[in-house]
């Protein structure tokens, strides 16, 4: 039905190494990822060998050390390369998101002997990470985590199931944070623990709404026993570690859901102007061409938040509350973007002929994951207000 392709997205790139990535991306997704997202998005198929081609070609790694297998990217760099792979299909850029926040941890505050033996594996060669912190009964109050890890000898013993795991079953490590003491976020100790540890186990994936390709399952630790060698950071620095990770992997889903939200608006100007209505494309309506504009203008200020917040990053400045402005910001058009869309498509937009609905399907859980935006409105409040009084 369209009669007029999109046009990519033109983006400022700070060198031309990185306008090669962002060629060599979009080839990808073109090549390798669109052609089969929404058949494979319809049988809940977990496309693990895209993952593997994105490993293979450095780009599981982009923001970490050269040294241990990352790409040397700034996050401005980052962001963008998860834009385009979640416009082509978010269960592909959310999941390099994840692995990417699940890799955080240990490249940030692992020894450098961590650094070493873990990271070349974790960021090129092939495998995939979960992160792991939300439980059935702790989600927004991740604090009051019931996993426990107890010490025995050189080693720990975990013991406790975490829920919403993105990867969950399919993953090759998962970082896990745990209870090592007191109640409350100071008693809690990250683990990096591989997937294959006798008694790690996974349910059955949850039924979505959408990114039915996506496993979203609960993870069980039965007794997982991880020598020291495997805990990150020091004992009781896991909650700082966890909120300083989100900090950054709410960027990364700001850019998946601009991503979202630029294919949705791609998929519905193709559409108003190849639809004829009345003798002309609809696109000439004015009432139409308004919401277009509404819609692209939206987009390009949530994609000018979250670079603003990468830069921040970028430069070692702060920048957890525009990460969190970025999430709240971003996500939220991402959801009035993509119901948008399917309006202009009208009846077409309700069926899965077209990819509209599945955009706005996919969009609903942006609001949710690493922080609901309410959550995300509380962080903002209290960088400009102060903690609240009890």
């Amino acid at each position: 039905m369209p009669d007029r392709a999109p046009q990519p997205v033109d983006r400022q790139l700070p060198t031309d190494e990185a306008r090669d990535l962002i060629s060599l991306v979009r080839d990808i997704a073109q090549h390798e990822i669109v052609p089969k997202a929404a058949e494979e998005e319809g049988a809940g198929h977990f496309p693990r060998e895209v993952f593997t081609l994105l490993s293979r070609t450095g780009l599981l790694g982009l923001p970490y050390a050269s040294e241990h297998g990352g790409a040397d990217q700034p996050y401005e760099v980052y962001l963008q390369v998860l834009e385009e792979l979640a416009a082509a299909r978010l269960t592909v850029g959310l999941g390099v998101s994840v692995h990417t926040l699940s890799s955080y941890a240990l490249a940030t505050y692992g020894t450098k002997e961590q650094r070493v033996e873990h990271l070349p594996a974790m960021l090129g060669g092939g495998l995939l990470g979960a992160y792991c912190l939300s439980e059935p009964s702790s989600g927004s109050d991740a604090a009051s985590l019931r996993t426990r890890a107890v010490r025995d000898g050189d080693n720990w013993v975990i013991t406790g199931t975490k829920a919403w795991i993105t990867h969950g079953g399919v993953a090759d490590f998962y970082t896990v944070m745990a209870r090592t003491g007191e109640e409350g976020p100071r008693g809690i100790t990250a683990f990096l623990v591989p997937a294959d540890a006798e008694g790690v186990s996974a349910a059955a994936p949850e039924k979505k709404m959408g990114m039915k390709g996506s496993p979203t399952a609960q993870v069980h630790f039965d007794g997982v026993r991880v020598p020291d060698s495997r805990r990150i950071g020091e004992e009781g620095q896991g909650f700082a570690i966890a909120l300083s990770a989100l900090d950054s992997g709410r960027l990364g889903i700001a850019a998946c859901a601009i991503g979202v939200a630029q294919a949705a608006l791609d998929e519905a100007v193709g559409y108003a102007t190849g639809r004829q209505q009345f003798g002309r494309p609809i696109a000439d309506f004015q009432g139409l061409r308004f919401m277009l504009a509404d819609m692209a203008t939206q987009i390009e200020a949530g994609r000018a938040l979250y670079l603003a917040a990468a830069r921040l990053r970028d430069a070692g400045r702060p920048f957890a509350k525009q990460a969190a402005m970025a999430k709240l910001h971003c996500t939220d058009t991402a959801m009035k973007v993509t119901v948008d869309a399917v309006q202009v498509l009208g009846g077409y937009g309700y069926t899965a002929d077209f990819p509209a609905e599945r955009y706005m399907r996919e969009a609903k859980v942006l609001q949710i994951v690493e922080g609901t935006n309410q959550i995300q409105r509380m962080v903002i409040a209290r960088h400009l207000a102060g903690p609240e009084t009890r």
